[in-house]
């Protein structure tokens, strides 16, 4: 070969990698998009009006004795939006393995995320008919989008392996929960504008609801978009093995794959547990606030949007911590700040919404980093090409199986009758989740599933 042909090959591997770099850029903002995209679901939808729009539609259907009558089974009506949320959790449950080893075995998760996302925007969208007594078709469309959300979630956090090396995972996770609450909170304000504002535009409280609802599902849909386009799929190797099979055969097999790495059960154990925690304190907050403390529903609604927008920089800042003191350590200061919110909480004072905003902005400065964080520690205990299999079990844990949480705050509720009681309860799964994450040694957990060990973790 000649030198003058020498030289004008040279470039090509340093060209190769640059065009590869911003290859995988461009998947990253894609992939940013998906949170950007479904969060409004998890924020308007879910956290704000669903509940008690469905409640009062089951009301309005409801016999003298306030029961509806669903398959002939007589429900109390407030208790409709509880039960089809564990109707969507048990439907999520038995999809997730099968759904996550199907994208595994084929390599083709963007065609399962497409139908996951577009099922639970369309079901969302379709709350805006829910008027009158329609609570059975209330009960079904968030049944569904709860269910879809919760799969969709399984591809998605599936591609952060794929996407980010393992030295930019931290920062990469951190920005996708940034993204999702930024855009949690800037549809929160415009669906309050027009929540408080109905009369002005021509509206009854009713059609602002629905209007609400719908839209969250048309920007779930147009965004989701945007990952579509960008985010690739893999070529695998078969395996030799045949279709998936039943959704119990299937998770059973999924479970003894992952006692074959200890270390990485260990981590989903002490996630389960804390995660379990955040996600009561989270559901819970409202009902101390309004009952407990007595604040109004203004002051709960805009102490939701406080939480959203700290998030933002709570994700990023704890994505920087991580940086500097790795993600395991950074985690669990944030379990220890969770139980110092707890601690107030339990002192906080009634008929104070200052202290109740104070509260509600720590909560938002370590909610999104703790997730993030969790996520991307994750990411690095997951055996290559077992990824969707692996984090539908994380889904499960972080939506399939958080009902041990309620259930201790209820039961100190009923047996003291008391709701500082019943928060003050929940300190237990911090504490719990802190010890045994710090047992957990998580750079002989990277190892031991086969994947480079990050300088800080």
């Amino acid at each position: 070969m000649s030198a003058e042909t020498a030289e004008t090959a040279e470039p090509t591997e340093p060209a190769a990698d640059a065009g590869e770099a911003a290859s995988r850029r461009r998947e990253q903002h894609g992939w940013y998009f998906y949170d950007f995209a479904c969060s409004v679901y998890s924020t308007s939808v879910l956290t704000v009006f669903i509940g008690p729009y469905l409640t009062s539609t089951a009301k309005a259907a409801a016999d003298a004795e306030g029961f509806v009558h669903p398959l002939g089974i007589p429900v109390r009506a407030g208790s409709l939006f509880a039960y089809a949320v564990s109707v969507s959790v048990v439907v999520a449950v038995i999809l997730m393995p099968i759904v996550g080893a199907a994208a595994d075995r084929t390599g083709r998760k963007k065609p399962l995320l497409a139908a996951a996302a577009y099922t639970g925007a369309v079901a969302t969208a379709g709350m805006f008919f829910l008027d009158g007594d329609r609570y059975l078709l209330g009960a079904l469309l968030l049944i569904v989008a709860n269910a879809a959300i919760s799969v969709s979630m399984v591809l998605y956090n599936a591609y952060l392996p794929q996407i980010a090396g393992p030295e930019e995972r931290d920062a990469v996770s951190s920005r996708g929960w940034a993204f999702g609450y930024t855009s949690g909170a800037f549809v929160l304000i415009l669906n309050l504008v027009l929540y408080t504002g109905h009369d002005s535009f021509g509206l009854s409280e009713s059609d602002s609801v629905r209007i609400c609802l719908a839209s969250a599902g048309l920007w779930w849909g147009a965004f989701t978009i945007v990952p579509l386009r960008r985010l690739r799929d893999r070529n695998v190797t078969p395996d030799g093995e045949g279709a998936v099979g039943s959704g119990w055969r299937q998770l059973m097999a999924t479970l003894r794959d992952m006692r074959r790495h200890p270390l990485t059960l260990s981590f989903l154990l002490a996630y389960l547990i804390y995660n379990d925690g955040v996600q009561t304190v989270i559901s819970q907050a409202s009902v101390y606030g309004s009952e407990e403390l007595d604040l109004d529903q203004t002051t709960l609604i805009t102490a939701v949007l406080l939480v959203q927008i700290l998030a933002v920089a709570g994700a990023l800042g704890m994505g920087r911590l991580a940086r500097v003191y790795g993600a395991k350590r950074t985690i669990l200061g944030s379990l220890v700040v969770w139980t110092l919110i707890l601690v107030a909480g339990y002192f906080l004072p009634s008929g104070a919404p200052v202290f109740f905003y104070a509260l509600a902005s720590a909560i938002g400065l370590v909610l999104g980093g703790s997730q993030a964080l969790s996520r991307s520690l994750f990411s690095h205990l997951v055996p290559r090409g077992k990824e969707a299999e692996y984090f539908s079990a994380y889904e499960m844990s972080d939506r399939g199986l958080s009902w041990l949480g309620p259930l201790v705050f209820g039961l100190a509720y009923q047996l003291t009758g008391s709701y500082r009681d019943a928060i003050i309860s929940l300190v237990i799964f911090f504490v719990v989740g802190s010890v045994l994450l710090a047992r957990v040694p998580v750079r002989r957990a990277v190892a031991a599933a086969g994947n480079p060990v990050p300088e800080r973790i």
